[in-house]
């Protein structure tokens, strides 16, 4: 079998995938679900709430649509490849490159295109400094001397997975509208 069934019924084929397989609605519910940091935490907080906060911050920067909309889905490739960390993902190139492979369709499905090199330097950017807060809160870390200035709120207490999945959602559908819903699941959330 060369595929994953995912929440939704489709199968996915994470190697080679097929664009009508990704569907916002399996992104949101498996991330809501997968724990930072390999469960490596003090208390489980999920890829979703990370990606979540990915897109609060950026929208309080002041980014526009596309890249408040990027930031909430930067993470959607651990969706169908899993998490992996960061410094076991620097020694599997294969691996990195399908999720290379897999997020560039999946920013083309939902964005119209991939990324381009400024856009993913300004995520890159708001993803290192929400890692920053991730690592202090639930590990008790500081991996920089300053720390980054954001501009929302942090919670890292219990957060229901259900509530997760429909926050992501709904930030989903208010981006995309006023992205202008060009690039969408079929079947409406």
């Amino acid at each position: 079998m060369s595929f994953i069934t995912t929440y939704t019924g489709k199968h996915l084929d994470p190697l080679a995938p097929d664009m009508n397989m990704v569907d916002i609605r399996d992104i949101a519910h498996s991330l809501s679900l997968t724990c930072r940091g390999n469960g490596q935490v003090k208390s489980f907080f999920s890829v979703g709430q990370h990606c979540i906060n990915c897109a609060l911050e950026a929208e309080q920067r002041g980014c526009n649509a596309r890249l408040v909309l990027a930031c909430l889905i930067h993470d959607a490739a651990e969706a169908y490849l899993s998490d992996v960390p960061r410094p076991l993902k620097q020694c599997l190139p294969e691996y990195c490159l399908a999720e290379k492979r897999l997020l560039d369709l999946i920013y083309t499905k939902y964005l119209g295109s991939p990324l381009t090199e400024a856009e993913a330097r300004e995520l890159k950017s708001i993803d290192n400094d929400m890692m920053y807060y991730d690592m202090k809160e639930l590990l008790g870390e500081t991996i920089r001397e300053t720390p980054p200035l954001i501009h929302i709120p942090l919670y890292y207490g219990p957060t229901p997975f259900e509530q997760v999945e429909q926050t992501y959602l709904s930030l989903y559908e208010k981006w995309r509208n006023t992205l202008g819903g060009t690039y969408a699941d079929s079947k409406t959330l």
